[in-house]
């Protein structure tokens, strides 16, 4: 891009009002959801708990990603999650932002395409979580916003765009019922974070920080469709120990904290109206 075009599109933002959450008939009932999780075994209890069933034709055979079906109260529930990476040969879980937005966008445009379009959508997973903002390991949070830390453009209105911010749809009720935090959700794609990260964390406020949030309210957005985050606390962002050992020591726990957090969100929300959340 040349700085003729990056000037013109910068103008063009510049007198472009920042995007909002979503305007939803907040009367309508929710009875079909997405919930979008990116490691599969952050999937696995929850997918088996509820006896959800593979749907292999869901996404094209090119795409790594994977989608489980079935029915609980009164929703349809499709499970979606990132699947290994084949295009580096690694089979690692696809995380990150890239395969979660792609992941997100496809869903809702093949469940929009069967004239059956998604009521709600939960990202669920682990996160890191902020001491400062009282999360401790095992703590559930639900978003009240999304934003990027690492998306550091610094181009007038740019500045914006990057840190992307999105709200969440409502969900004080949940909370109260369930017990969880409130908090936003700050986005990168590293497992660390260096100085700059914390920085532009502190920036979002952040009570929690993972590496896909941003990514799938993103797609919401273009979709119109309400969203919000579920997250288990794996590890202390601004603790002592290294994110990694901290991160993989608690992983089984917050799955298993996951399995039971979920159920109990998709029981309190199904046949709801959006305004009872």
């Amino acid at each position: 891009m040349n700085f003729a075009t990056l000037f013109s599109s910068a103008f063009f933002l510049a007198s472009t009002p920042f995007a909002s959450s979503l305007a939803t008939t907040m009367t309508s009932k929710i009875n079909n959801v997405v919930i979008a999780i990116a490691m599969e075994a952050e999937a696995a209890p929850f997918i088996e708990h509820l006896s959800l069933q593979e749907n292999t034709s869901f996404f094209a055979s090119k795409l790594p990603f994977k989608a489980y079906q079935g029915t609980h109260e009164e929703c349809n529930l499709t499970v979606i999650t990132n699947g290994k990476d084949s295009v580096h040969g690694t089979g690692v879980d696809n995380v990150g932002t890239i395969p979660a937005s792609l992941a997100t966008y496809i869903t809702l445009e093949q469940l929009e395409s069967e004239t059956n379009p998604v009521d709600l959508l939960i990202n669920a997973g682990t996160c890191g979580g902020f001491s400062r903002k009282g999360a401790e390991i095992g703590d559930v949070f639900l978003t009240t916003a999304v934003a990027n830390h690492d998306r550091r453009i610094q181009i007038p209105s740019f500045t914006e765009y990057g840190v992307g911010k999105v709200s969440s749809t409502g969900v004080k009720n949940l909370a109260e019922t369930m017990g969880a935090k409130l908090g936003i959700c700050t986005t990168g794609n590293s497992l660390d974070a260096h100085s700059d990260d914390h920085h532009h964390m502190s920036e979002n406020d952040a009570s929690v920080k993972d590496m896909e949030a941003a990514a799938i309210a993103w797609s919401c957005e273009l979709h119109k469709t309400p969203h919000f985050g579920l997250k288990v606390v794996t590890d202390i962002v601004d603790g002592d120990k290294p994110t990694q050992e901290e991160f993989l020591e608690n992983l089984g726990t917050a799955a298993k904290s996951l399995q039971e957090a979920l159920p109990k969100v998709v029981e309190f929300i199904c046949g709801k109206n959006h305004d009872e959340l």
